[in-house]
């Protein structure tokens, strides 16, 4: 990785605020009470921190500015976690957490290599839904969340999906204290075999004892390929029901396909 610079991310780094331990603790009881500008000040207040750990990994070859973006993500979720009441440092509680978010990014991007332009995108994603979670006390749609970053709705979805971690085929994706259903047995051989046609009628009977939203998120995810994403703005609900309703859904039509 190069010699650090002093603009990263657009932030002047010479420039960075340092807060006192008074300011600090002050700070964060008007965050915990939905202050959102007492966050942003702090977050530049500790943007000083996050570049002190990314000197950590001058040896990764990573873009310093990537780095930088991914442990102020860490950053966030430490502030978003931390629990006045426990009597330490903020420091001592983020450091570990910030370290382990570009970690893990280090290990999942050796995998896969995405492009700069999504990441940026993803990461400005990830931080307005954040904003506007807690501004709306309810999680955005995809529509709001791409116009509070000002690109399109498609842009924000290829961006989000790109970071995500690649699936081993063996996860598991449903158990019922018995046999495991893992990502592979949801994965099958195209061409047709002599009992296709069989197979194709009891999935269309286990799909039709389905409830209609049910059935409409399985058609929508399997059959129309989109993302949980795109299936959750246009049934106007969160990706976390959607996955829920899906998971439900598919330990429907196991139970009536065995």
């Amino acid at each position: 990785m190069a010699g650090y610079k002093v603009e990263i991310c657009g932030v002047n780094t010479a420039a960075l605020p340092l807060l006192k331990n008074s300011e600090k603790e002050e700070l964060l009881k008007k965050i915990k009470d939905g202050d959102n500008n007492a966050r942003e000040t702090f977050i530049n207040g500790n943007l000083r921190l996050v570049l002190s750990i990314v000197q950590r990994f001058s040896q990764s070859q990573e873009n310093i500015d990537d780095l930088f973006q991914i442990g102020c993500v860490g950053m966030i979720k430490a502030i978003d976690n931390f629990d006045l009441t426990q009597n330490v440092q903020f420091s001592t509680y983020a450091v570990p957490m910030i370290v382990g978010e570009i970690k893990r990014y280090l290990r999942d991007n050796n995998a896969i290599r995405v492009s700069r332009s999504l990441r940026d995108t993803a990461y400005k994603a990830i931080y307005a839904k954040d904003k506007l979670t807690k501004s709306k006390q309810k999680e955005p749609t995809i529509t709001e969340i791409a116009a509070e970053v000002g690109v399109s709705r498609e842009d924000i979805v290829l961006a989000m999906e790109a970071i995500q971690t690649p699936v081993s085929l063996y996860e598991p994706v449903y158990t019922d204290g018995g046999d495991t259903l893992y990502v592979m047995d949801q994965v099958r051989d195209k061409k047709d075999s002599e009992d296709s046609w069989v197979s194709k009628i009891a999935l269309k009977e286990a799909i039709a004892k389905l409830s209609p939203r049910e059935r409409r998120i399985i058609n929508m995810r399997f059959f129309e390929s989109k993302t949980q994403m795109e299936t959750a703005e246009e049934i106007g609900i969160s990706q976390a029901q959607v996955s829920r309703l899906e998971k439900m859904a598919l330990k429907s039509m196991r139970k009536y396909l065995s």
